[in-house]
């Protein structure tokens, strides 16, 4: 590389303003316990694996903030947990902790600042197997995220010098009484009663601006999912979804335990479609309801008689994906049309 080339890698680099958020996690110490309580603890099997991901999670930062310091960028790090007003001024957000980090610091980027996630502690297949009949050692699946600390300064620097570009993520616009929630949702939506043991009551119908409308739904079950394409491999898909083209503008929507749904069944699981325009209209008939957002953590409280609008109209997330996350998705999407094929010839 001459010269001009070094000059014109460094501007372009030198513009560069990264903002990276770190997952909030639980301190686990020694001095919780003294050695001879935690060699008889039942837990201290559990409390040790806790304290290596902590270690794990701490050593990945300090890897991410040590790259950062050798290149022309202006960055900055927050815990997650602190941050409180929506994201301006960066270049790029970069996520260290999981999947459900980048959710979580999804809600407070708009449309024009894309994000790369940092898988900080991976699920080691040897690790789950080795303690598989102590502990539960799977980690967060990544799916979102496009590297870990094996790649971090490779694809950054791509990122950087922009050798690629960031996918654009369908995200989930909810209106309650026709007034916007300023919460997105990337992966999914659930609106249920608080109680996971009570009834959710509600209807529901799918509008179309060029098509006919369906019937209106009523339905007496545990409550109703939506989910983008990114969300659709996750607790979708575990509900007897299907997974979707990653990069699909349509919406997934199930309504989950229907008590007796009868003739309208069929209308009980199916696709909000973005290029006929639809949106899903929904009324609320319980005292009590609430719109869980990307989990549990983000929510609203709804009431009897509250009406929620869900569509796909809500601005798209940048996210630099892998292409193991476009694989793993086509291979998903194969599996489901195989089964479906195998369910039709019986």
């Amino acid at each position: 590389m001459d010269n001009r080339q070094t000059f014109h890698r460094e501007r372009i680099m030198s513009r560069r303003r990264l903002l990276m958020l770190l997952k909030p996690i639980d301190i686990y110490s020694d001095s919780q316990s003294d050695g001879p309580s935690r060699i008889t603890n039942p837990h201290s099997q559990m409390l040790h694996h806790l304290e290596n991901r902590l270690k794990v999670h701490n050593d990945a930062i300090n890897f991410c903030q040590n790259i950062l310091c050798r290149k022309p960028v202006e960055w900055k790090s927050i815990v997650l947990n602190n941050l409180s007003q929506p994201i301006h001024d960066v270049d790029l957000v970069v996520t260290v902790g999981g999947d459900g980090t980048l959710l979580q610091a999804s809600h407070f980027i708009d449309d024009s600042v894309p994000v790369l996630g940092v898988n900080s502690d991976p699920t080691q297949a040897e690790e789950v197997e080795k303690l598989s009949n102590e502990i539960d050692a799977t980690r967060s699946t990544g799916y979102l995220c496009a590297v870990t600390v094996n790649n971090f300064e490779q694809v950054l620097d791509n990122i950087l010098e922009g050798r690629t570009i960031p996918s654009k993520l369908t995200r989930i616009s909810i209106c309650v009484n026709s007034q916007v929630l300023s919460t997105y949702a990337l992966n999914d939506v659930l609106i249920a009663h608080p109680c996971p043991a009570a009834v959710s009551q509600f209807s529901f119908k799918i509008k179309s601006y060029d098509q006919p409308c369906p019937p209106l739904v009523n339905s007496r079950s545990s409550g109703l999912r939506v989910s983008t394409a990114a969300g659709s491999t996750a607790a979708m898909l575990s509900a007897g979804g299907f997974p979707m083209p990653i990069l699909s503008e349509d919406l997934q929507f199930m309504v989950r335990e229907p008590i007796s749904p009868g003739e309208t069944s069929s209308l009980m699981h199916g696709l909000i479609k973005s290029h006929h325009d639809q949106s899903m209209d929904a009324t609320w008939f319980c005292k009590e309801g609430a719109i869980y957002i990307d989990g549990s953590h983000v929510f609203y409280s709804i009431q009897i008689g509250d009406t929620i609008e869900i569509s796909s109209k809500a601005p798209i997330l940048k996210v630099f994906l892998s292409q193991r996350l476009q694989t793993t998705v086509k291979k998903l999407e194969e599996a489901h049309l195989q089964k479906k094929e195998i369910l039709c010839k019986y």
